[in-house]
């Protein structure tokens, strides 16, 4: 099958883009009832035991506070379609221009959050991107509505609603779309589980960027104020476990001074806390916690409270395991030694590095860039948040006057 090509779509001017948004937050304040009424009602026919997930589709008067902030936030980042990115003119006069352009279809897969088709479908617009919402069965209410309030906006400014569209589909339907879609599809991002991941990567011949998968890691040096490293353990592990920002693996550094009490403190502060702990081997030893029976389990992202403590020998055994095993997200260091820090934020692969600090806090909102559409732990095209510069590709324009070369 030949691939299909996007027929270029006339961008609206930044003003009316900036227009929809603002009219878009605007029915968002209006419509708060109607949404919560609609995401009750999804609430009550979730029968899952997942906990995480629960946590992503509840949508209340704070999740609709931050749907409008980051549309605010959209409206108010530069935007990003016709930036110059390298300009040349040659000794024969021949004009070279790169600019961003947008995708044109990106096409996101996503489970349980209905705030993601805000975020999302605002920063694609504001792109110039048309977008293919395709969010879980256990949200449909939630998102029908908020796509229903996106045309809305649309129209209020004579804009077709084809800029933003739900893909109302089931499981079949979704795999189906993914093997021959029946429009172009420039750009997918699926926000989901590994094998929804795999499929995608495997069935679609469009660009995919992987977000969301976490397995974070914080490594305890020999050389960590302790009392510090508490409060951001359980801050990273506990303040919100369903985002894939949240803390899997501690390793304490084998020389960390009153190394048996330091690792029985932090085991009493997250059993207070009701987190579930394994531990490796070396830790088993000493505390008789169960242990970790399957490699396997190093490699996981629990989204829920639970969490694996292990012991390294230093710095060095810290960054192979966390480059063996994380997802690529965020890994972090706790250490008053800034030597230490820098080699450790050199060497560990990650898409975002912490020095005495959080992992919560890879976030677009949080790390400066307003709404983001994901957390890619890729390394082409974008690494860590995706917000409105990394939703636009590069072009060349060429301007000459007959020229030819020799």
């Amino acid at each position: 099958m030949l691939k299909q090509k996007t027929i270029t779509h006339n961008i609206p001017t930044t003003a009316i883009k900036n227009a929809v948004l603002e009219t878009m937050a605007n029915l968002l304040e209006q419509e708060r009832a109607q949404i919560l009424a609609l995401n009750k009602k999804d609430m009550d026919a979730y029968v899952g035991a997942d906990r995480a997930m629960y946590d992503r589709l509840k949508v209340n008067d704070k999740k609709i506070d931050g749907m409008i902030a980051s549309l605010h936030d959209v409206k108010n980042g530069a935007d990003p379609t016709e930036t110059v990115l390298f300009e040349h003119t040659r000794e024969d006069g021949l004009r070279i221009v790169n600019k961003s352009v947008p995708f044109g279809n990106i096409l996101i897969i996503y489970e349980s959050r209905p705030d993601v088709t805000i975020e999302a479908a605002s920063l694609a617009f504001k792109a110039g991107n048309k977008i293919l919402l395709k969010g879980g069965k256990e949200a449909r209410n939630s998102n029908k509505k908020l796509v229903e309030i996106w045309h809305q906006s649309l129209k209020a400014h004579n804009l077709s609603t084809d800029w933003i569209t739900y893909l109302d589909f089931n499981r079949e339907q979704t795999q189906a779309f993914l093997r021959q879609p029946d429009r172009p599809v420039d750009l997918i991002v699926p926000r989901g589980g590994e094998r929804l991941i795999e499929y995608v990567k495997t069935h679609s011949s469009a660009p995919v960027i992987v977000s969301g998968r976490g397995n974070n890691f914080l490594y305890i040096h020999s050389e960590a104020d302790f009392e510090k490293t508490l409060t951001v353990v359980l801050n990273a592990k506990t303040q919100k476990i369903s985002a894939c920002n949240a803390l899997d693996k501690v390793l304490f550094d084998a020389k960390l001074p009153n190394l048996q009490a330091r690792i029985n403190q932090l085991i009493e502060q997250l059993q207070q806390e009701q987190v579930e702990i394994l531990v490796d081997d070396k830790i088993g030893e000493l505390t008789g916690l169960p242990t970790v029976k399957e490699e396997a389990t190093w490699e996981e992202e629990f989204l829920a409270m639970k969490i694996v403590l292990g012991i390294c020998e230093d710095t060095s055994d810290a960054i192979q395991k966390i480059n063996q095993f994380s997802g690529g997200h965020s890994a972090s260091i706790m250490t008053e030694n800034s030597e230490a820090a820098a080699l450790f934020m050199q060497a560990v692969d990650s898409a975002a590095v912490y020095h005495n600090a959080s992992t919560r806090f890879t976030d677009g909102g949080q790390l400066g860039l307003g709404a983001e559409l994901g957390i890619s732990t890729e390394k082409l095209h974008q690494r860590g948040p995706l917000g409105l510069s990394a939703l636009v590709t590069n072009k060349w324009f060429v301007f000459g006057d007959g020229h030819i070369r020799s």
